[in-house]
This record gives structure tokens, sequence and C-alpha cells, in this order.
């Protein structure tokens, strides 16, 4: 895998959500966890990202993120990202959705929050680490915000 493309959905229902996307891709999740499931598919590139959202409301959009294979492709796209203008965060050694991770965040004109990001090993906990962005509950946008909101960002 040289990068793959990640979309991360908030869903009302993950047992209802993972049955879904495992009959529209014809796979089981890759990783299975409380409050959290993933599809590591190979075709279409593309790894989809399942966080259990409150009941009451509607699948959303949480984020979207790129994977790579290595924490140099990581370091790599920060500094171009940084080099084009881009305010970016970086967090080295973080835990989320069940993984160690290196990421770097954007955030695209919409407040859209964008990860590159490597997974360095598995993890007992969705939890995110203190200061990260990564899975920032339920924060209330304002509107007139000229900075992004980190929100429900994760994986």
């Amino acid at each position: 895998m040289n990068s793959r493309a990640q979309l991360a959905l908030r869903v009302p229902d993950l047992a209802a959500s993972v049955a879904f996307y495992t009959r529209l891709f014809n796979t089981e999740p890759t990783k299975l966890r409380d409050g959290y499931a993933n599809f590591a598919l190979t075709e279409p590139p593309l790894k989809l990202v399942l966080i259990e959202g409150r009941g009451e409301e509607t699948t959303r959009l949480d984020h979207l993120g790129i994977e790579v294979d290595t924490t140099e492709a990581v370091h790599t796209a920060t500094t171009r990202l940084a080099a084009s203008g881009l305010p970016t965060d970086v967090e080295n050694d973080t835990t989320c959705c069940y993984a160690l991770q290196d990421k770097v965040w954007v955030h695209g004109p919409g407040r859209e929050a964008w990860e590159v990001y490597v997974v360095k090993a598995d993890a007992n906990s969705l939890a995110r680490q203190e200061e990260s962005a990564c899975c920032a509950e339920g924060a209330e946008e304002d509107a007139g915000q000229e900075e992004p909101t980190r929100v429900n960002s994760c994986c």
C-alpha cells in the first residue's frame, strides 16, 4: 500500500452500519471494537471508519484522511502542506481509534478536517489523548469563527 483515502463517518447505529457496509463491500470489518469499526479496502483503495454517534442523529461526515505507510511520509506531507501555506497541527505517538499513530491535520475552506497519518501499532483505546485533535467530541460550531474548530476528528 502506498496510500489510500479515508472517510470517517459518525453513525447513529454502529451495528446496522457495520451490517450495511459488510454487504456493500462484501467483506467483514478489519477492526471492530466498542463504538468503532473500520474497513480497510484494497478495491476501491479506501479506509472507511465508522464511529458510533448518538442514536437521534443522522449519519454525518466526521473527517477525511489519507493513510500512508510510514512516519517519513507523514513528515513529507507536513513539510509540503506547511510550505504551501496551510496551518498544520502535528501529532506524534498519539493514541486514537484503537491505534498508535503519527499524523498531521489541516482544515479545508469549509472547516472539514483532513489528516495524513500512519498507523504504527494497535492500541486498546478509542479515546483520544489529551490535546489531540482526534475524536474531539461534539463541540458546537460557531459560524463566526475565523479558525477551524476541531470537531469530531479521529483515526
